[in-house]
């Protein structure tokens, strides 16, 4: 994977206007008309298979917009990876990012409301369980996601405008995010199990 993102990089990463990237559509969240990046070459439906902890395979200021959906949850170095996305978008380009909400997810375990947590990975009856199922995902998930956090990474990364998107089939930039929205999900508008962030790489002169 890391060898084919790097050719990637160094031999077909495409320079054109309006360049757009999804990371880790998985088998069923393809976008057409983006360049789609995953990991898995056997389940995943994509346009480049690389690996997602290393450099993504674009050219410097290139990418007008990027976006992962439950995604950076499974990645080891976030500060990296917002540094990666930053290095690769246009000026002006941005970033939407989502993942589990943790602040909800604390809230509602604080609360005790066991319906807001799903069965999966594994079916548990306490309310410790199903919240550690939703945090960890069977060792999946390798952090806690919540919206202070991912500001201070995209923040420190140099990403500027970070607004978080409530309810999350909303964006600031439907011209270029608006595809994002038919792949997402939500089945409770007052309480979203998906923390959406974007951010903008600031303009130059």
């Amino acid at each position: 994977m890391r060898l084919n993102g790097w050719l990637y990089f160094w031999l077909r990463a495409p320079v054109r206007p309006n360049l757009r990237a999804q990371l880790g559509p998985g088998p069923d969240k393809y976008l057409p008309g983006w360049i789609n990046i995953d990991a898995n070459i056997l389940s995943g439906k994509c346009d480049v298979w690389a690996d997602l902890r290393h450099r993504l395979p674009f050219r410097d200021g290139t990418v007008a917009a990027m976006y992962s959906h439950h995604v950076v949850e499974h990645l080891p170095d976030l500060a990296f990876h917002f540094r990666e996305a930053f290095r690769c978008l246009q000026p002006g380009g941005v970033y939407r990012v989502g993942g589990p909400d943790g602040d909800v997810a604390i809230r509602k375990f604080v609360e005790g409301d066991n319906a807001w947590f799903s069965d999966f990975p594994q079916v548990r009856r306490s309310i410790g369980g199903r919240f550690e199922n939703y945090i960890f995902c069977g060792g999946e998930h390798l952090t806690i996601l919540t919206r202070s956090f991912l500001e201070e990474l995209m923040s420190d990364a140099g990403f500027i405008n970070l607004r978080a998107c409530f309810p999350a089939k909303e964006t600031n930039y439907p011209e270029l995010l608006g595809d994002c929205l038919t792949r997402e999900y939500e089945w409770d508008a007052d309480a979203p199990h998906t923390l959406i962030i974007e951010g903008q790489k600031p303009c130059t002169d």
